[in-house]
């Protein structure tokens, strides 16, 4: 319950102090399980990418989150559930893997923290084990402007916010499934680099990529 009535006011308030944009919301699946996977530039991209794309989405979010005096209650009323950095985690892996087993849709931030720059900083592979083990389709999102509300004062200023939407794909298969991880993380970040500004795409703004990476 309490999930759908944040995404309500959540959309409510972007709707009254941002300028909001959604582009690609067509390839958004109505059912069926996949991978949601983002770059991430601010506290609020979660209740952004919940309230604005049409399923409810289960966010992996760092450990410290649920530490957190104010932050770690809306943590757990949203459904996310923690994942250790720095190491594997396997309780957060069997965890992912139950959700998308029901047909669910796990939220991950490749990047594992927020970027100070605005600009793309080289992903952990942890998301590439994921769709890996659990062969579900990849859902590429890009973020645009939620770095701008840093207090409820800048909202005053209505800014802009974009969230550009790629098409589903899979990981590309190879002999054994034994591609190394971060090769498939490099593929995954590409199609998230391919939906932002060249300026955006830091990291991976000059990596090789596939005659349809970003497609």
């Amino acid at each position: 319950m309490f999930y759908s009535f944040a995404c309500i006011g959540v959309r409510l308030l972007l709707r009254l102090f941002t300028r909001c944009n959604v582009e690609g919301l067509e390839f958004v699946p109505r059912e069926g399980p996949f991978l949601l996977i983002s770059n991430h530039l601010s506290m609020i991209d979660p209740p952004v990418l919940g309230a604005l794309l049409s399923r409810r989405i289960t966010f992996m979010a760092k450990e410290e989150a649920f530490r957190h005096p104010f932050l770690g209650p809306i943590v757990r009323w949203y459904g996310a559930f923690a994942v250790k950095r720095g190491r594997p985690d396997r309780q957060a892996l069997r965890t992912a893997m139950e959700v998308l087993r029901a047909g669910g849709v796990v939220g991950m931030f490749p990047e594992g923290h927020r970027s100070k720059t605005g600009r793309l900083n080289k992903a952990f592979a942890g998301s590439a084990m994921v769709a890996r083990m659990a062969g579900v389709p990849i859902l590429p999102v890009a973020i645009v402007g939620t770095d701008r509300v840093r207090s409820p004062l800048s909202l005053l200023r209505r800014p802009a916010i974009t969230l550009r939407v790629g098409r589903l794909f899979f990981l590309k298969k190879t002999e054994k499934d034994g591609a190394d991880l971060d090769v498939l993380t490099t593929e995954m970040m590409m199609r998230i680099a391919h939906l932002l500004p060249e300026e955006m795409r830091g990291y991976y703004a000059q990596r090789p990529t596939g005659p349809d990476a970003g497609q």
